[in-house]
């Protein structure tokens, strides 16, 4: 940058267990919640817990959750019709609510009056039924008042909650959501070096909140991580909701549930002592458990074997609780994790004073474009090579507002190109959601498009439309190439217009914490800034590819990410931006 200007429930894996004849599996009874065999599922009694109502609730929502569209997770936008339409139905739950009170109330009026009458009529049925008045009105009341009430009773005020549930149940996130949610969690736990705890108590860099997570919150991310065979983050959370529940915190889920899948998932890690000394906590707690004993003796036995082998003596399991850091993290597909991910943590930043030095800020007229003369962009170096510009002021508040007016009712899960087959598919390594737009749509798209074009100097002729993307919960898109390298040479044939020349990215939002655009190979950082655009060319004069832009998106740590892009094509650029010499021209 120019200084010279500015400063979760899927299924778990198979648990085991010990008998004298070895180890089996764990938990062998099916269920709706786990599938496949693991501890046994959670049962939970509510009396006493919950009243009434709330139990109608949660059944209606859990009704309602059963049929929705999934992947809304992956936009913040999105989401955010869902804070409308859970206040709509807290209202709608509190009408209910009076509705009930007020039945209520009527029934018990009745009872009380009835209540009265019973204690003298009974006192002397015959003494009482002599008088005509009362022979009468017990006529009255047991053929005509009793009616009523039973017509009052059977009055279900419930009615018009359900029907406004049925309404909104399509736009209710579903299971897939909840899991892709809490694994966003877990992306930003490793991406940013966040304890557990911290995320339990709502402490993120920079922000002060009061979004807590309860023992039951802790516990059902590390259900969510032990049911994707995940015990490096399944430790981390269900440690969190033990020390939780052993601070005095109330909650649903008992301190046996909880030991019993840590136990298994710290075995996992291969911590056998620390197992050992969890299942003794879990044995303690229910002695007759059904699989606690059992794997207690095939942790010792196990230890005692190793021991042997290794020619050392028993150590008890550290003192330290459990937390960032204590295990190891699983390596992943991606070579060049470690770099990315502490570039989007702001580290590693390869920016040297001799670097700093070749950057400036200038006035940028586009070639002396028309539409530039009066008024030129104002361009600052974001890095010198490859060379990257941001421009700023590219957009105007109001254009950005009319973009995402255009894209919000489009979002749908963002896509990546098949490098073999050429065709778009959903990818794990990229969670937003993206909408496509031409620029006959509306007049602002078609400025947009003609504006890239006047400061590039490229023809936007034979681009691809104008992608807009908001990232959700953790959203990002991992390290990538945005051109078709030479083992993927049809990636682009059906567009018919060459590989992907030259990327230009429209920030459209600020992003309180997380989000920047990193360059891990050469160690650059770009911070989002809204109304602000960047630069870059993907490949050489050449048409070679620059390997050095492989780029991503960090995970969103606060906030809400909008930008918007045009990939440039190489059609039609032969007189714009002629080859060079060499290759890497």
């Amino acid at each position: 940058m120019c200084l010279t200007c500015h400063s979760f429930t899927s299924t778990p894996s198979t648990s085991m267990k010990v008998t004298k004849g070895g180890v089996q599996q764990l938990g062998v009874k099916q269920s709706k919640e786990y599938g496949r065999s693991g501890p046994e599922p959670l049962i939970v009694t509510e009396q006493g817990r919950m009243s009434k109502v709330l139990l109608f609730v949660s059944s209606v929502l859990l009704c309602c959750c059963r049929t929705t569209r999934a992947e809304i997770f992956t936009s913040i936008g999105q989401m955010t019709d869902l804070i409308y339409t859970e206040k709509e139905l807290v209202q709608s739950l509190r009408e209910y609510i009076k509705a009930e009170e007020s039945k209520l109330a009527a029934v018990k009026s009745w009872a009380n009056k009835l209540d009265a009458l019973t204690r003298v009529s009974t006192a002397d049925p015959e003494g009482y039924l002599a008088h005509p008045v009362n022979a009468y009105k017990l006529m009255k009341r047991l053929n005509t008042e009793w009616s009523e009430l039973e017509s009052l009773v059977l009055q279900n005020p419930a009615d018009g909650f359900v029907s406004n549930m049925s309404v909104h149940r399509q736009y209710f996130p579903d299971e897939e959501d909840e899991t892709g949610a809490a694994k966003a969690l877990m992306r930003l736990q490793d991406t940013y070096q966040l304890d557990s705890e911290a995320f339990s108590k709502g402490k993120l860099p920079g922000v002060h909140s009061n979004a807590v997570l309860t023992v039951d919150d802790c516990f059902d991310m590390g259900k969510t991580a032990y049911n994707d065979a995940d015990y490096y983050h399944a430790v981390l959370w269900l440690q969190q909701a033990l020390k939780q529940l052993d601070d005095g915190e109330e909650a649903v889920v008992s301190k046996a549930d909880i030991l019993d899948y840590l136990s298994y998932s710290v075995y996992q890690m291969g911590d056998l002592p620390r197992a050992i000394e969890l299942t003794r906590r879990l044995v303690a707690i229910d002695p007759s458990h059904q699989r606690a004993g059992g794997n207690l003796r095939y942790f010792e036995q196990l230890l005692m074997k190793q021991l042997r082998e290794m020619n050392q003596d028993y150590q008890p399991p550290s003192e330290e609780p459990i937390q960032l850091g204590t295990y190891s993290r699983p390596k992943d597909h991606l070579p060049e994790r470690e770099s990315y991910e502490a570039l989007c943590r702001g580290e590693g930043i390869q920016m040297t004073e001799a670097r700093r030095s070749r950057l400036f800020c200038r006035y940028h007229d586009g070639k002396r474009n028309p539409r530039l003369l009066l008024k030129p962009v104002k361009e600052e170096d974001e890095w010198d090579s490859p060379h990257i510009v941001r421009y700023l002021d590219s957009l105007s508040d109001e254009e950005v507002e009319k973009i995402k007016e255009l894209a919000k009712p489009r979002l749908a899960r963002a896509t990546v190109r098949d490098p073999k087959t050429g065709v778009l598919t959903t990818a794990n390594y990229r969670v937003s959601k993206s909408a496509w737009l031409e620029g006959e749509e509306d007049p602002v798209i078609d400025r947009v498009n003609q504006r890239i074009e006047d400061i590039t100097g490229l023809t936007v002729e034979t681009a691809e439309l104008l992608q807009v993307a908001n990232y959700g919960v953790g959203g990002q898109y991992e390290p990538h190439f945005d051109f078709s390298r030479k083992d993927e040479p049809d990636a682009f044939k059906r567009l018919g217009t060459g590989n992907r020349l030259a990327t230009y990215l429209n920030y459209m939002s600020d992003v309180e914490a997380g989000g920047a655009t990193v360059f891990p190979d050469f160690g650059a950082v770009i911070w989002p800034r809204k109304g602000t655009s960047v630069f870059w060319y993907n490949l050489f004069r050449s048409g070679e590819g620059d390997y050095r832009t492989r780029h991503a998106a960090c995970p969103v740590l606060v906030g809400s990410k909008w930008v918007s892009n045009k990939w440039i094509h190489e059609r039609g650029q032969e007189f714009r931006r002629p080859c060079g010499l060499t290759e890497v021209d």
